[in-house]
């Protein structure tokens, strides 16, 4: 296996645990701002979808800047996705990813017309993962802090997507 099949790999079994992304986007002023996300699809094509109002701050910042980061991390490691965004309001796709726990952030549920969605496509993604239990991660933490240098946790590298 390749080193660029196995860094896809590890970026793809972190993203199929991720449940709650946070969502970095530019504001009009230019400042970064960052919020929690529910990642409701991972698509074939690296594509990274998110429910969200629109009109909205967030709404209005990815069409002023669609320059976005998405940073996961669950049991499998950490991972920062750069990509541009874009907000979509495609019935079949809203349909296709609803469900009732999306309900309660729409006024009048699957019927709000300020339903749509936010599709980044991936340009980059850098993760660090470790296939150790935490227990031993945190120990060389722990060691290397008390006897110096760098603890070895894991591997860390850039995918291209």
């Amino acid at each position: 296996m390749s080193a660029e099949t196995d860094g896809l790999d590890t970026v793809v079994k972190i993203l199929e645990h991720a449940r709650i992304a946070q969502l970095t986007t530019v504001d009009l002023d230019g400042k970064l701002v960052s919020r929690p996300l529910e990642l409701q699809e991972t698509d074939s094509d690296g594509n990274l979808w998110f429910f969200t109002q629109d009109p909205s701050p967030k709404a209005d910042e990815i069409r002023n800047n669609p320059n976005v980061n998405v940073s996961v991390h669950d049991s499998k490691g950490y991972l920062s996705v750069s990509g541009t965004a874009t907000i979509t309001k495609d019935e079949a796709k809203i349909e296709q990813l609803w469900k009732s726990s999306v309900s309660a952030w729409f006024d009048e549920g699957r019927e709000d017309p300020s339903i749509a969605l936010i599709k980044v496509d991936s340009d980059t993604a850098e993760y660090w993962a470790s296939d150790e239990p935490r227990v031993a991660t945190m120990f060389k933490i722990a060691r290397s802090a008390v006897t110096g240098g760098t603890p070895d946790i894991g591997k860390n590298d850039v995918v291209d997507l």
